[in-house]
C-alpha cells in the first residue's frame, strides 16, 4: 500500500464475504473495514459538517447502535478512518539514491491529492479530522507514524555513506513533504509535479549537508 493512497477509500480491503463459520475476530474485523470504507465515502461527499452517525450506519449496514457503542460518534469515526489507515502496509521506494526516492514519495502526495478521483477522499478527512481533539491527535499519529516508516529511505542513505551518521530521517521525510501539505492545507497555492520535485530535492540536499544531524550548528552558534 502507498503513502497518502492509504487515506482513500479503494485502498481499505472490502468487505469480506458472510460465511456461516466462525472465524475468531472475524466480525469484528469486517464491521471495522465496513464502516471505515463508509466514514470515508461520507466525510468525501459531505465534508464534517455533513458527517452523521446515522449516514455511517445506513452505508455500512451497521446498526447506529453499535455505531455509538464503538466509536462514540463522528469525531471516533474519523479518528478509527485514519487509525486503519496508518495500519496499511506501505512498501517504499528502494532506488539506492536518496533524492530520488524523496522525489518518488513527495510525486505520490502530489499524485493522490491532485488526481480528481482519489484527491478528495484524503482531503476531507485530513481537514475532517482537524476539527476536534480526538481527530486531531489521530492525525499526529498517523503521520507520526508514516514518518517513522519513510525514514528508512534516510536510514539507508545513512548506511551507504550518503548521509551522515545520525542523520534524522523522520526530519528528513517531513521537510521534503512539509512544502506540499502547506500548499493543500494552509496557503491554498496549486500544487504542481515541479514543486513536489524541488522539494525533494531541497530536503536531500539539506540532509547531505548535514542539517539533520543532532550536532549540527547553526551560523548563530558560530
Amino acid at each position: 500500500m502507498r503513502l497518502e493512497s492509504t487515506l482513500t477509500g479503494a485502498t481499505h480491503p472490502a468487505p469480506e464475504p458472510r460465511t456461516p463459520t466462525p472465524r475468531p475476530g472475524g466480525r469484528s474485523t469486517r464491521v471495522r473495514a465496513e464502516v471505515v470504507a463508509a466514514t470515508l465515502a461520507e466525510v468525501a461527499e459531505k465534508g464534517y459538517d455533513g458527517l452523521t452517525v446515522e449516514a455511517v450506519a445506513a452505508r455500512s449496514g451497521v446498526h447506529k447502535a453499535t455505531l455509538y457503542r464503538r466509536w462514540g460518534g463522528v469525531d471516533g469515526l474519523v479518528a478509527d478512518a485514519l487509525t486503519a489507515s496508518a495500519d496499511q502496509p506501505w512498501p517504499l521506494p528502494d532506488t539506492g539514491d536518496l533524492r530520488q526516492d524523496l522525489r518518488r514519495i513527495t510525486q505520490e502526495v502530489f499524485s493522490v491529492f491532485t488526481d480528481p478521483e482519489l484527491g478528495p477522499t484524503p482531503t476531507a478527512l485530513i481537514s475532517a479530522a482537524q476539527r476536534s481533539d480526538t481527530g486531531a491527535a489521530a492525525l499526529r499519529a498517523f503521520f507520526a507514524a508514516r514518518h517513522r516508516q519513510a525514514a528508512e529511505v534516510a536510514e539507508r542513505a545513512v548506511a551507504r555513506g550518503e548521509l551522515p551518521a545520525g542523520t534524522d530521517g523522520t526530519e528528513v521525510v517531513r521537510a521534503a513533504t512539509a512544502p506540499l501539505y502547506y500548499r493543500l492545507f494552509v496557503s491554498g497555492e496549486p500544487l504542481d509535479a515541479r514543486t513536489a520535485e524541488r522539494a525533494a530535492d531541497a530536503a536531500a540536499l539539506a540532509a547531505r549537508a548535514g542539517l539533520f544531524t543532532p550536532t549540527t550548528t547553526t551560523p548563530e552558534q558560530n
